[in-house]
């Protein structure tokens, strides 16, 4: 056996496992450097785009925690990770920036704009009103008013309308 053979089975072995060797170096080594370099700069930007990198990744390891047994079976999630991971990182597509920017900034800029669609009933005593849906619907008109609700539920409306392919007939219209 050459000498050739051991380096061509180290080349295969480290080919074969790139995934392995190369996520923690793109999700965990080169983001603390540059996560300690931008606290040292006065860029508000990159603090951003760290800090934003750091929440995605921690939901990333959340959803791969809650989802191990399932993620087992997607021949490709490693490398799919991989590569998601150098588009957060990589300082040419900021990509935990644009995520910022486009998502988590409107979310929490315009709180009012969303409405929670998990509906938990609280806990019931003897002496509060019925937890339901008409309580729920009163609540949110003494909160808002009378005309944010008829506009909830005339986006509903056309959600609806837009997502069947039924015909949609308005009860006032007459025919």
């Amino acid at each position: 056996m050459g000498s050739g053979s051991g380096a061509g089975s180290f080349l295969k072995v480290v080919a074969n496992n790139f995934d392995v060797l190369a996520g923690p170096v793109v999700s965990l080594v080169y983001p603390l450097y540059a996560s300690v370099r931008a606290i040292e700069t006065k860029s508000p930007e990159d603090d951003r785009q760290w800090l934003t990198y750091w929440i995605l990744y921690s939901m990333i390891t959340l959803f791969e925690l809650t989802f191990a047994k399932l993620i087992e079976w997607i021949p490709f999630w490693s490398y799919t990770k991989l590569l998601v991971t150098c588009w957060l990182v990589i300082p040419y597509f900021s990509g935990a920036a644009y995520v910022y920017e486009h998502y988590l900034r409107p979310f929490f800029l315009n709180p009012q704009q969303t409405v929670n669609v998990w509906y938990v009933p609280r806990k019931k005593d003897i002496f509060s009103k019925p937890d339901d849906i008409l309580t729920a619907a009163e609540k949110y008109i003494e909160e808002h008013g009378p005309e944010a609700f008829e506009k909830l539920v005339s986006k509903d409306r056309e959600t609806k309308f837009r997502s069947s392919n039924y015909t949609y007939f308005d009860e006032d219209h007459s025919y």
